[in-house]
């Protein structure tokens, strides 16, 4: 019996803790409200990353000459 009463004990204790943090939750998704919808506008508001034509024609050569090189690289080593 002793056992089952140190289980009833841990469990009260467990209990007590959940109804603390269910407080603090609460209090934290009023705050959340009261500041509406200030807080996740920031989150969703990111600007999409526009290239002019001009920079996207380099980044293709650019990545036209790197892959050039590894395939002559990889000739010469088959070779």
């Amino acid at each position: 019996m002793n056992l089952l009463a140190g289980i009833k004990r841990e469990e009260r204790k467990l209990e007590k803790q959940l109804g603390k943090l269910r407080q603090e939750l609460d209090g934290i998704r009023a705050a959340a409200q009261a500041l509406g919808r200030s807080t996740s506008d920031g989150l969703n508001s990111a600007k999409k990353r526009v290239l002019s034509a001009a920079a996207r024609k380099k980044i293709s050569k650019a990545a036209k000459r790197r892959w050039a090189n590894v395939k002559a690289g990889a000739k010469k080593a088959v070779s």
